[in-house]
């Protein structure tokens, strides 16, 4: 097969889905040496991806930006096919939701949530409603839809009247860096690098309001206020709209010196500061997956997490999971985590095991298995 793949996401953006992007690419071309890939790019590239994949693809570079794909075939829908940029592919795949139009490849594309139309609040509402019409047509193009959870799945069915039949769930996978790390001079050099001198909490993902982050800075308060432990609250993660609201609120609590903003980590960095942490914390309202609290799991730090969509599917017992919107709650298992020294051992050996149950070269498996079934049906 000639496979075209969408990886403009991956070379325009660094967290979230542009690393679920560049994990899954070179997991197929680690496990699939019999086809050929085509990888599509915009013009606005960070880097040439040939670089950084484990062996040679062919690079086609759109003559247009990451927001220019996005007006051009997703808001005027110009009829471009994108056969026109890589030559004849029988599969073309988008990992990011939106699906260019074809002539004739099969389509593929994953959604990883639908939180514009179960969080619009949260998004502008323009944003908002160019995602609902856009997602729907790309549903209406593809072949083959990949669901990251049965969740998001059921979403799908849900709220967009997707058949279930055309859905196929595909976990994603935990890169193997993601483990404990004891080497004292990787962890020394991560405390230097970033002025840690406390325990602390950890926390890790995009500053935005899905994430819920004010009622984690609330519950860390409630925490201080009835224990005497000493540990800072670490975020790590790209600024968002709520940065504003919750540093008015870490100083209107007097806690400007125990909560620290870290933002970008790079990749590299994230596995000996995750095992630094004494508990992972994730009270998302609504998430598709939820790779972050699997890949705290894996490195062996206990995590507390909403226990809402897709995250009792993926984290099952090997996580403490509470009510997102109950900050006494999520207080109180902080408190069981840091203060229990049982509960904290129970789950630094069950989160590993849990996470091996998801890896990337699963993933690319299953993808190869469904690129191959839309070539035959």
């Amino acid at each position: 097969m000639r496979i075209g793949f969408d990886y403009t996401v991956a070379v325009t953006e660094t967290a979230g889905i542009a690393r679920y992007t560049r994990e899954l690419m070179t997991a197929l071309l680690e496990m699939d040496l019999a086809n050929e890939y085509v990888l599509t790019i915009t013009r606005d590239a960070r880097e040439d991806p040939a670089s950084t994949l484990p062996r040679e693809v062919k690079i086609r570079k759109l003559p247009f930006s990451h927001q220019g794909e996005w007006m051009i075939w997703h808001r005027f829908r110009l009829p471009l096919p994108v056969e026109f940029f890589t030559g004849k592919v029988e599969v073309f795949h988008s990992p990011d939701a939106l699906l260019p139009p074809l002539r004739h490849a099969q389509g593929i594309v994953t959604i990883h949530d639908l939180s514009h139309m179960i969080y619009p609040q949260y998004m502008d509402p323009g944003i908002a409603k160019f995602f609902d019409k856009a997602v729907r047509k790309s549903l209406e193009r593809a072949r083959m839809v990949i669901a990251i959870s049965n969740a998001t799945k059921q979403d799908l069915v849900r709220l967009l009247g997707v058949s279930g039949d055309k859905i196929e769930v595909i976990y994603n996978g935990v890169d193997t860096r993601f483990c404990p790390v004891r080497n004292e001079d990787q962890l020394s050099s991560v405390r230097n690098r970033y002025k840690i001198d406390h325990p602390f909490i950890l926390s890790i993902g995009s500053i935005q309001p899905r994430k819920n982050l004010q009622r984690l800075i609330a519950a860390y308060s409630v925490l201080h206020q009835d224990t005497k432990l000493t540990h800072q609250l670490l975020f790590v993660g790209g600024g968002g709209w709520l940065s504003e609201d919750l540093h008015k609120q870490i100083e209107g609590i007097g806690a400007k010196d125990d909560i620290r903003f870290l933002g970008y980590v790079p990749d590299e960095d994230l596995p000996a500061l995750i095992s630094l942490a004494d508990v992972f914390a994730f009270p998302s309202l609504y998430e598709g997956f939820g790779l972050p609290p699997l890949e705290a799991m894996a490195c062996g730090t206990p995590v507390v997490s909403s226990n809402t969509s897709a995250m009792p599917e993926v984290l099952g017992d090997a996580a403490l999971l509470v009510d997102p919107l109950d900050v006494k709650a999520l207080a109180e298992a902080l408190r069981q985590i840091l203060l229990d020294n049982q509960l904290h051992t129970q789950l630094a050996k069950q989160g590993p095991k849990r996470s091996q149950r998801f890896t990337w070269a699963n993933a690319a498996q299953r993808y190869l298995e469904v690129y191959e079934r839309v070539c035959k049906d």
